[in-house]
């Protein structure tokens, strides 16, 4: 009985995480080239039980029962890298990767103490601040082969292979990461990844598709499905675990009592 109270409680986090991850995928259904989270269950290993106090049975000297489970818990919250649509805007300074899910844009982001570290975005809507620096919405530079891009005009074209051309010679060139396995990269917030020890770089194979954006890949009817099948599993939990408390209860002040 305590054992299914503890498999139905662990069962209600599990699914509280798994709420969370889908509430964040629909609040960012709408935010450029937003990749989208699940949660991937495990089940708890095997554990071995024992009768207490009960080691010298003639019949059964070990005292052990057998095995149990407490059913499932929250494995990993895996991305999918797949690529969003992309949408023209005719902004120059929107920019798209296309035909590769492992590319990524590289910004610079400040760390506090005066330097800065490396991050990837998709999210190629970019700006120019007041010093002609290519930074993303939220302020961080982005890189070039050279270092922070700087440009004069956003009268300028990019080549399939990320070259910024500006009155017919190249001025800089994107640059762009691409990644063997991007369940090796870790979100940092701020649509901005980054790499971990176990990231290997590949050579960029995609296109840089200028005056584009990419959306995000979230299905909002797909993850409202999701919702509502979270929240009735969720309910179905609290229910059986309501039903074992009451016969906990009634085992407790009943059966127990002594008359």
């Amino acid at each position: 009985m305590i054992r299914g109270i503890y498999t139905s409680g662990w069962s209600m986090l599990s699914n509280t995480k798994q709420m969370d991850t889908v509430s964040n995928n629909l609040a960012n259904v709408n935010t450029n080239a937003y990749k989208k989270d699940t949660v991937i269950f495990e089940s708890f290993p095997d554990a071995l039980v024992k009768r207490i106090n009960d080691q010298h049975s003639n019949s059964n000297p070990s005292a052990r029962i057998g095995n149990m489970q407490l059913g499932s818990d929250v494995g990993e919250v895996f991305t999918y890298y797949v690529q969003g649509q992309l949408v023209e805007t005719g902004n120059s300074l929107d920019m798209a990767i296309d035909n590769s899910d492992e590319s990524f844009f590289t910004v610079a982001v400040p760390t506090g103490d005066g330097g800065f570290r490396e991050c990837y975005t998709r999210d190629g809507s970019f700006i120019l601040d007041a010093d002609g620096y290519l930074t993303t919405k939220e302020g961080y530079p982005v890189m070039g082969r050279g270092g922070a891009i700087i440009l004069e005009t956003d009268n300028f074209n990019i080549t399939d292979e990320g070259l910024i051309v500006s009155n017919g010679q190249v001025i800089e060139g994107l640059l762009l990461r691409t990644f063997e396995d991007t369940g090796t990269l870790r979100k940092v917030g701020s649509n901005l990844v980054e790499r971990t020890e176990g990231t290997q770089e590949l050579e960029f194979d995609g296109v840089i598709r200028q005056g584009y954006i990419e959306q995000s890949n979230v299905n909002s009817i797909n993850e409202m499905i999701n919702m509502i099948t979270v929240m009735r599993s969720y309910e179905a939990n609290q229910k059986v675990l309501q039903a074992q408390d009451g016969t906990l209860e009634k085992a407790v002040n009943e059966i127990g009592a002594v008359r």
